[in-house]
């Protein structure tokens, strides 16, 4: 608190009372925007030179509000990430369909393979 009144002209400074000192205090003491998961704060020499660059790693729970434009975004992702699970998943059981095919000797085609069988066979060899 004594900092951010050693920041202000000292006229202004003075004419905050008790009450008002105390509820300062208590919103700047209660910023929820100030806490992270992750909070990694270092600087960095650069060799050679007086310079140090600061690095600043912050990783936590996103508490804005978000502008429509993130929202569109965000939506737009959360589709192609679920069509991706989907086709994946997809995928996933047609090949596990092939294999069982395969395994109990099934052809639907005479004299055509796509290999996959003879593949995993040989990574049990």
């Amino acid at each position: 608190m004594q900092n951010l009144l050693s920041r202000m002209p000292k006229a202004v400074a003075e004419s905050f009372n008790d009450e008002q000192l105390n509820h300062l205090k208590l919103a700047l003491g209660a910023r929820s925007w100030g806490r992270h998961a992750v909070d990694i704060r270092t600087t960095l020499p650069v060799p050679f030179t007086r310079w140090r660059y600061y690095l600043v790693f912050l990783m936590g729970k996103n508490r804005r509000e978000l502008s429509e434009r993130e929202k569109a975004v965000s939506a737009l992702a959360s589709a192609a990430l679920l069509s991706a699970f989907i086709v994946f998943c997809v995928l996933l059981g047609l090949l596990v369909l092939y294999l069982i095919k395969s395994a109990l000797g099934i052809n639907l085609f005479d004299n055509f393979s796509l290999g996959i069988w003879s593949e995993f066979k040989k990574l049990f060899e």
